[in-house]
């Protein structure tokens, strides 16, 4: 699986990057029909609102998934978005028929 991130408008994090790749390994481990992933961090400028955003984008066999969350941190809103992906992930290996 081929994992593509980048941080929109802020400074890149290499812990973070590591966080996201061991995470991501894990989700094509068990779920070995993925294809490629593009994640997306992102800085919002609300005082009010919480203002880290990350956005993942699963490319797989027919349609793409797609998931996005707003937390106080950057691991926060990862980990929220990863558990929407999981369960868009189940729901999609349900509906695939395996061919004899």
């Amino acid at each position: 699986m081929q994992i593509n991130i980048q941080f929109v408008q802020m400074p890149t994090s290499e812990t973070m990057e590591g966080y996201v790749h061991e995470k991501l390994n894990k989700l094509f481990k068990k779920y070995d029909w993925i294809i490629k992933s593009d994640v997306f961090f992102k800085k919002e400028n609300d005082p009010k609102g919480k203002g880290k955003i990350c956005d993942v984008e699963l490319s797989l066999p027919g349609p793409k998934i797609y998931a996005t969350s707003n937390e106080k941190n950057f691991e926060f809103a990862f980990k929220e978005t990863l558990s929407d992906l999981e369960r868009q992930l189940k729901k999609r290996k349900q509906e695939m028929k395996p061919y004899i």
